[in-house]
């Protein structure tokens, strides 16, 4: 695994003319982003050493350094999934990539349904917390002592300070955020009504198939997190309606340009 990490890293730093400290992952449907992004290098993940590709529609599959404003920024254009068949160690190779090229702060973005009945689709879900309902947990297996502790503390997943700030600047825009936790599921069916009680009762007020594994490998890299989530769909009795990848992608694009504002602003502070 260090070998593996060490190599993607070097080949990365051998392209690399800046030294980004800030990382964003962007999900289903939120890859426009990157048009925000100036001085861009971008790669293809199929060029990079030990790196998977993404088979997902929406997800563009390259991984792009540049700058958000001022800011230099290392962005992931489409992300890894489990239901894709890779493992876990797979899905959140890219974040120890990222933390070997030196960034400190995770940004991670994703489409999800909601089950909280007072969210509504286009919502913007900032990530106060998450439940791992995966079956496979990332850390799984022998610990390598470089990369973090055995028992990482996953008291504060999702930094307070950055939540904060979020929030601080949604206001300032007028812009609506809701606050809650993201439940990570294997997918990729969508989610029965049953299996969307399920999720209510347990705590959760969003439901995805990703964000999680990543959020804690950051976490156990000592990587800071921030977290938010379109509310694309809602599992909430009375309003559960068939939902497709497209129609996910549609509501994914239409609130993008907030989201965009949201976390350009966050990463400038």
């Amino acid at each position: 695994m260090l070998q593996k990490i060490q190599e993607t890293a070097s080949f990365l730093q051998s392209k690399m003319t800046s030294s980004p400290k800030i990382g964003i992952i962007l999900g289903t449907g939120l890859g426009n982003l990157v048009t925000q992004i100036t001085d861009k290098l971008e790669i293809p993940y199929e060029l990079i050493p030990n790196f998977p590709v993404s088979t997902v529609e929406g997800h563009s599959g390259k991984l792009i350094f540049g700058k958000l404003g001022n800011v230099e920024v290392l962005a992931m254009q489409g992300r890894f999934h489990y239901y894709e068949g890779y493992d876990m160690k797979a899905v959140t190779f890219p974040v120890r990539v990222m933390k070997a090229l030196g960034i400190e702060t995770l940004l991670v973005s994703n489409a999800s349904g909601g089950v909280n009945p007072s969210f509504e689709i286009g919502d913007l879900m900032i990530i106060t917390d998450h439940i791992n309902l995966f079956p496979e947990h990332p850390l799984r297996g022998n610990n390598i002592a470089e990369l973090g502790t055995r028992f990482p503390d996953m008291s504060e997943a999702y930094d307070k300070k950055l939540i904060a700030k979020a929030k601080q600047i949604a206001a300032n825009h007028n812009i609506k955020v809701v606050e809650g936790v993201y439940v990570g599921t294997t997918g990729p069916t969508f989610e029965t009504p049953a299996e969307y009680k399920y999720f209510r009762i347990i705590g959760g007020d969003t439901i995805g198939m990703s964000t999680v594994p990543e959020v804690i490998v950051a976490n156990h890299a000592g990587i800071k997190c921030f977290g938010i989530s379109i509310v694309t769909d809602l599992g909430v009795p009375g309003k559960i309606v068939e939902v497709s990848h497209e129609e996910v992608q549609k509501i994914g694009n239409s609130v993008q340009p907030f989201m965009t504002l949201i976390m350009k602003e966050l990463i400038a502070e």
